[in-house]
């Protein structure tokens, strides 16, 4: 099963998808190996891997890059942000054969102007509610395969409103999206809302910290969610991790050993690649030259 039938499979047992936020191969396999379902790619991860802010500055092909490099270190479906499609119309359509072709499951297209900023910071700007639906269309006539997942966002809550949000997804669902993601919900009733008012299935963006109020994952499977994405657990604690241990090794402490290389090495699949040192050696050869040993 490919990894975007695997992802439709998981949409269709109503049971909320919950995707925690990695940024590389390491949290990508710490995600897989924690016995999450899904794993997403954020944006604003992969920006700071290179040294950027969540500010648009990221090209669609480094985007690919690390999605190529996640799909192929991990076992379960990937959902990735892929920011505004990195253009119009024919940028869009390049952009979901790039991401279906690397693997990816599921990718979001967002509403703002390029270059974006991140959904939860201020003066966001948008593009017209017809030239997103344009995009949205243009993806869904990109894929290849109909199981490859397309995911409308809108950022307009922040901009003008919910209900001009709510009517831009709803607009995009009917023009082929699989999903909408409306971004920001600023209060409860808002984040309730959003499920209840679109006619189709609805992506939770949980950012702790940011626009929307904190909830628990489990209300908004209540609520009717079929995605929870979260974005910056893995990111805000691998920062925050470094801050604290860097910190003390200019003290001159060191933390207690937790583990050794060899323990480090086998997350990342070192008792496969062990198997192959030998795999491919003459069976005979091998055991004649054990004997003159």
């Amino acid at each position: 099963m490919t990894n975007a039938a695997n992802f439709r499979t998981l949409l269709a047992s109503r049971k909320m998808i919950v995707a925690p936020g990695a940024v590389d191969c390491i949290t990508a396999r710490a995600i897989n190996q924690a016995g999450f379902a899904a794993a997403y790619m954020t944006g604003a991860g992969t920006s700071a891997t290179l040294g950027y802010p969540d500010y648009g500055l990221i090209t669609m092909t480094e985007m690919v890059a690390n999605a190529t490099r996640i799909v192929n270190s991990i076992d379960i479906p990937l959902i990735s942000d892929s920011d505004t499609g990195f253009g119009n119309e024919l940028n869009v359509f390049r952009t979901v054969q790039e991401f279906e072709r690397a693997g990816v499951a599921a990718i979001h297209i967002e509403d703002q102007v390029f270059p974006k900023k991140c959904g939860h910071l201020d003066n966001k700007e948008l593009v017209s509610r017809e030239d997103f639906i344009a995009k949205i269309r243009a993806a869904a006539a990109a894929r290849k395969s109909r199981e490859f997942c397309v995911i409308a966002r809108t950022d307009s809550r922040a901009v003008v409103g919910l209900d001009e949000a709510i009517e831009r997804a709803n607009a995009a669902l009917a023009a082929g999206a699989d999903v909408a993601f409306v971004e920001a919900p600023q209060t409860m009733a808002e984040i309730e809302a959003v499920p209840r008012r679109v006619k189709g299935p609805c992506l939770l963006n949980v950012v702790r910290g940011g626009k929307t109020p904190e909830i628990e994952l489990a209300e908004a499977e209540r609520m009717g969610y079929a995605i929870a994405i979260v974005p910056g657990l893995l990111l805000g604690g691998i920062i925050s991790t470094c801050d604290r241990l860097l910190a003390d090794l200019k003290l001159g402490k060191f933390p207690p050993v937790t583990g050794s290389p060899g323990k480090t090495f086998a997350r990342f699949g070192a008792a496969e690649w062990d198997e192959r040192r030998t795999a491919f050696r003459d069976p005979v050869n091998t055991a004649t030259k054990a004997a003159a040993e």
